[in-house]
């Protein structure tokens, strides 16, 4: 294989391993009526917090504790106000605070729980909410060179006229040679409606490139068929579980239908999970209400969650999964194995098997901690066994070099496995 091949596939492995490790820590239950910074989930302690990011400031000024600061946290005003006041140097508020978040989060000893500064955290909100603003193209190190990539299809690049290996080297006048991606992007992203300016090299020639930043929608699901045995089988791989993926699963769920397929393959290999009400939405394509699909438990109390509709199918369905398959995927897999009697083919899942909550607060930043445990429809707890394939299928290291479909072993089996059913 050609190096430049090599080191494209690489880098590609290496985004989606640090986007798995990002996302698998949550599954996300989305509620109705919160505004825009709500929308991922207020957590049951938010009131509190907003009361030390409101008020803080306020004690500072005085040392003196305010009879309305719960008694469990004089000692934490008091210690803010002791260093704002006399600290030798000059402290800076927010930091403090930040600072004072990331220790609670951290002291919870729980891996899943955590505190995102305001760049982690907007790159989390991006992936989770399946958009972003920006040109709707992606950028790939190929010799060196920050190269154009992967641009969506009537998105704004490709309607600017900007073209796959074209090499960016200014945005809005600013050499980049020496920035890396993540910087590079950070320019390239901004308000909506706003133009951007790029210069890229196409055939050695310089082209000034005007592109207007638009919303972005991220595509989560993909479809394909294969035809083998006279039996059309449908593909839909899930990337991850953001809040518009139940509906794009369905958009492509019923388009592959049209065509009268026999089964169907659903493929959440490296998904690391997301929107807890987005799996259940897939999942009610395929049971009753009548059907449990998984259980959650807070604060000793199960709850049974059931189906939301009766679009129930009966054609074959093979899962695929892998061990970077966590969370939110595992809840579909071990559902659709247990109540749909779905084959599971590839490795055993993560196991992940608890639930967070977050919230965005006002300098940016998130904070994320575990509230719930998850229980498959029969009461397992999956965390840290995962859910077990009916059939173990290790991935064909070609695979991993090539890309190519005829060496993904596990897709092939599945197709095999419903060919002849």
């Amino acid at each position: 294989m050609p190096r430049k091949k090599q080191d494209e596939i690489a880098q590609k492995q290496e985004q989606k391993k640090r986007d798995s490790e990002e996302v698998k820590e949550i599954i996300i239950e989305r509620k109705v009526g919160f505004n825009y910074l709500e929308v991922i989930i207020i957590m049951s302690i938010s009131i509190l917090f907003g009361f030390l990011i409101g008020n803080l400031v306020d004690f500072a000024k005085d040392t003196a504790i305010s009879t309305n600061v719960p008694k469990d946290l004089e000692e934490f005003v008091t210690t803010y106000n002791d260093i704002i006041e006399n600290y030798y140097d000059d402290v800076d508020k927010k930091d403090l605070l930040n600072a004072a978040i990331a220790g609670m989060v951290g002291c919870l000893d729980d891996p899943y729980s955590a505190y995102l500064d305001g760049e982690a955290s907007k790159n989390l909100k991006e992936t989770i909410d399946g958009e972003y603003i920006g040109i709707g193209a992606s950028l790939l190190y190929q010799n060196g060179k920050s190269t154009i990539v992967d641009i969506v299809k009537n998105g704004p690049a490709d309607k600017a006229g900007l073209k796959n290996n074209d090499i960016l080297k200014k945005v809005d006048g600013e050499d980049i040679s020496s920035k890396t991606l993540t910087e590079i992007s950070a320019l390239i992203k901004g308000k909506k409606g706003i133009r951007v300016q790029l210069e890229v090299l196409r055939d050695n020639e310089l082209k000034e490139i005007e592109v207007t930043r638009e919303t972005i929608e991220i595509s989560s699901v993909t479809s394909k068929i294969y035809s083998q045995e006279n039996k059309k089988i449908g593909y839909l791989g899930v990337s991850v579980f953001a809040a518009n993926t139940a509906e794009q699963f369905e958009e492509n769920l019923k388009k592959i239908e049209k065509e009268k397929i026999d089964a169907l393959i659903i493929d959440v290999r490296d998904n690391p999970g997301g929107h807890l009400t987005q799996v259940s939405e897939i999942l009610s394509f395929f049971l009753t209400k009548k059907q449990l699909m998984y259980q959650l438990e807070e604060n000793g109390k199960k709850k049974k969650i059931y189906a939301l509709s009766n679009e129930k199918r009966t054609y074959p369905v093979v899962i695929l999964t892998n061990e970077s398959s966590a969370s939110a995927s595992e809840i579909l897999a071990s559902c659709m194995k247990e109540v749909y009697k779905a084959d599971i083919i590839g490795m055993t899942t993560y196991g992940k098997g608890t639930v967070q909550r977050s919230i965005t607060l006002s300098n940016g930043s998130m904070i994320k901690y575990t509230t719930q445990k998850w229980f498959t429809a029969k009461g397992e707890w999956l965390n840290e066994i995962g859910v077990t394939p009916t059939e173990e299928v290790p991935l064909n290291e070609a695979f991993l070099e090539s890309g190519l479909e005829e060496d993904d072993n596990q897709l092939q089996r599945a197709i095999e496995v419903l060919s002849n059913k």
